[in-house]
């Protein structure tokens, strides 16, 4: 997900709290509404181990006689977001319970993100299964922080759980409460969204308010570690969140262990987007339990990759950030999610769009489809190797340096600088900009970044998974934040973002321990976090790499002085001069996996 651009990340992104913008009416989605109503247990409370009693609200097939399987979401955004989920599943035969977490909505105890849900997830699990509408198999819906509830109840291994579908689920320590160990202002927007018992979907939607408040942070260069007070929501949780910037033992605790992994035995559905601003997350639990899991676990997790945003992995759309793709991109996915329920707690049969164990969705002109693989890893059966190169020039669209198939002969090398106190490039961030086809950021650097093209692709080309960048940098800082994006540049000019990667230098040989830079020293860097997509690149068109310093009010700033980051202010700013080298010593190369 990339962090320049606020408004984005406000309005299209909607990070942590999809089921608030993705949920439609059901004669919308599904036809469901001339369906029998379900009857409703309003106020049930679940007991929890310590005494806790959490609230649900709870829907049933109208005229039900026999027990069926259970279907619950455990949500911080208060149950009553998801009523339309709830009477869909309840209509198809299942029983819904909408369950609010500890210290939100009507249910007991206090709300600390992420720490209670997994031993909570499992009381909740084992008292619905012994229900008597219930057969004793018990499920879970939902995406975002409720796909997180899905693996982190996992991990416990409630006997009840028969299976788990988490979509754009956040992972802890990867993409949230930071992505690559860099924070955001979102995280107080999301933190103010579920502060207090109640719904607070008018504060959390004022993209004014919020963009106001970023701009506050970054035009004054305040200490990140402020911002809660900037937004006028001084948090516990988020001065928590400040004492642990890297993926450590706090973070652990809240997900699956290698050995955890290696335990699960339940059939999983795991569903995300090319565009969705949880991939990293949703990609780390599957990726995870691919490296752990037992080799028939493995064979019974199943992996969907759509053209969504976070929203879209439960209520897809055809138009994305300026983008518009196929009508095949349109799943039905209640139907799908019933048609897997039934599969795995019913003995029904498997759904037929699970051909394979990895379904992904290709865009672009002439490819607009679904395509299936049995992993991730042979997807691509090719490796294209891209080298930089230049004249010493690679400052703009206009006077770039090369991405080519050969090393360029001879030494050279790209320059450029970052002034943590320019503020200029914050101006540049409107509203009307916030897409994946804009290409309004890269008409002024204002001397932040080097820019490659390649030649045109001779003929249609399908790239599909995760790029590799490779390029070598030396700095006058000690440390720096880089942020890398590769787009399609259409035959006509126009240009479609494709994936973005993003690296705070101290943390480039591990995320979980800083080694600041030697100011001078040429070192590499590795970017292999780049975001998941699938396209068709049209022939004549041209891939463009634009590697720079994030300069925005969407992110932490790093004032590049090497101490800690949530600290620092413009006393502590330090300008960076950049140098990128590419030379027969230095190779800098871009790796596509095509599709042949």
């Amino acid at each position: 997900m990339r962090a320049t651009k606020i408004v984005l990340r406000v309005i299209l992104l909607a990070m942590l709290c999809g089921g608030m913008c993705a949920t439609q009416s059901l004669a919308q989605e599904s036809g469901a509404s001339a369906l029998p109503i379900p009857k409703m247990l309003w106020g049930v409370k679940i007991p929890m181990r310590d005494g806790v009693m959490l609230n649900a609200t709870i829907f049933q097939p109208l005229g039900q006689k026999d027990p069926v399987p259970v279907i619950f979401t455990l949500t911080p955004y208060i149950g009553d977001s998801y009523t339309d989920r709830a009477m869909y599943f309840a209509q198809h035969g299942y029983v819904y319970a909408l369950v609010d977490v500890r210290g939100r909505g009507n249910s007991g105890g206090a709300f600390e993100p992420f720490r209670n849900e997994g031993k909570d997830g499992y009381d909740v699990v084992e008292w619905l299964a012994k229900q008597p509408y219930s057969n004793g198999k018990v499920t879970m819906w939902g995406g975002s922080y409720a796909g997180f509830d899905q693996w982190t109840t996992l991990k416990e291994f409630p006997p009840h759980l028969a299976t788990i579908v988490p979509a754009a689920a956040a992972h802890p320590g990867v993409d949230f409460p930071f992505q690559y160990n860099i924070f955001s202002p979102y995280d107080e927007q999301w933190l103010s969204f579920t502060s207090g018992v109640t719904g607070n979907t008018s504060l959390f939607g004022s993209s004014a308010f919020w963009v106001a408040r970023a701009r506050e942070y970054y035009d004054q260069h305040r200490a990140f570690q402020e911002y809660d007070r900037i937004a006028g929501n001084p948090s516990a949780v988020f001065q928590k969140w400040m004492q642990h910037p890297v993926p450590d033992t706090y973070y652990d605790l809240m997900v699956p262990s290698p050995d955890q992994y290696k335990r699960i035995q339940v059939p999983i559905l795991t569903i995300t987007g090319h565009y969705d601003g949880d991939q990293p997350g949703a990609f780390t639990y599957y990726k995870r339990h691919m490296e752990y899991g037992t080799e028939a676990a493995k064979q019974n997790h199943y992996l969907i990759i759509g053209p969504w945003d976070h929203a879209g992995t439960r209520t897809p759309r055809r138009e994305v950030g300026g983008l518009k793709f196929g009508e095949a991109s349109v799943l039905d996915l209640n139907n799908l999610h019933t048609e897997w329920y039934d599969w795995t707690m019913k003995s029904g049969k498997k759904p037929e769009f699970l051909e394979k164990r990895v379904a992904y969705y290709v865009v672009g002109e002439g490819a607009e489809n679904w395509k299936y693989a049995d992993s991730l890893e042979s997807i691509s059966n090719e490796k294209r190797t891209l080298y930089l190169g230049s004249n010493g020039d690679a400052g703009s669209v206009f006077q770039s340096g090369t991405l080519r198939e050969k090393p360029a002969a001879g030494a050279a090398s790209d320059k450029w600088t970052y002034d943590p106190l320019d503020t200029r490039p914050g101006d540049e961030e409107i509203e009307e900009d916030a897409g994946l086809t804009s290409q309004r950021a890269l008409m002024n650097t204002y001397g932040n970044g080097a820019i490659y093209h390649s030649e045109p692709f001779h003929e249609a080309t399908e790239v599909t998974g995760f790029l590799k960048l490779t390029i070598w940098l030396g700095m006058d800082v000690p440390d720096t934040d880089l942020e890398v994006v590769v787009y399609e540049i259409l035959p006509g000019g126009g240009s479609v973002e494709l994936t973005s990667a993003t690296m705070r230098a101290r943390y480039r040989e591990s995320l979980r321990q800083e080694r600041l830079l030697t100011p001078g020293k040429t070192e590499k860097y590795v970017f292999d976090n780049f975001t998941f997509f699938s396209r068709r690149i049209a022939k004549g068109s041209r891939l463009r790499l634009f590697v720079h310093c994030p300069n925005s009010p969407a992110g932490e700033k790093n004032y590049n002085s090497g101490g800690v980051v949530t600290l620092e202010t413009a006393k502590d700013a330090k300008t960076a001069h950049l140098t990128l080298v590419h030379d027969a010593e230095h190779s800098s190369t871009l790796e596509l996996p095509v599709v042949k």
